[in-house]
């Protein structure tokens, strides 16, 4: 009875943070929507940033990344000592990483990065409606410039 219960309260809690997340990130707590975005912009606004206690020198960051009808970011690597997992929250986007094939996700899918990888695509799959997507990078603490273009 006790494991059972031990159980459903663990699931309620982490019910509660997605709730709690999903609702921060459609709320007007985030900078304008990207419906303000003009057909091919792009935006990335910086959400979180925590140190993660238990991991000495890795930190734990929260990214928003944004896309106007038909945006795009250019061809780019993270820090070095990134890993990355993105969910697409709100319309499609899509992405390739290193030489694997371009695949188009959908709001509540979610993709992985290793550090090192190379992010050859990455775009709203629709020319009409916008798209967003929350990256979570695992980072070493140090490390500030989270994304480096192939061109500068």
């Amino acid at each position: 009875m006790r494991k059972t219960l031990l159980r459903k309260t663990l699931l309620l809690k982490t019910l509660l943070r997605f709730g709690l997340l999903a609702g921060l990130l459609g709320g007007s707590g985030l900078p304008a929507a990207a419906a303000d975005l003009q057909a091919g912009e792009a935006r990335v606004t910086p959400i979180f940033d925590h140190p993660l206690p238990t991991v000495p020198g890795k930190s734990l960051r929260g990214v928003l990344v944004e896309y106007g009808p038909g945006g795009s970011s250019p061809a780019h690597r993270h820090a070095a000592s990134a890993f990355i997992t993105a969910t697409v929250i709100e319309g499609a986007i899509r992405s390739r990483v290193n030489d694997g094939p371009e695949r188009v996700y959908r709001a509540g899918e979610s993709f992985v990065e290793q550090p090192g990888d190379h992010h050859a695509v990455s775009a709203n799959a629709s020319a009409t409606e916008r798209s967003r997507l929350l990256a979570v990078f695992v980072v070493d603490t140090e490390d500030r410039a989270l994304t480096v273009p192939d061109r500068p």
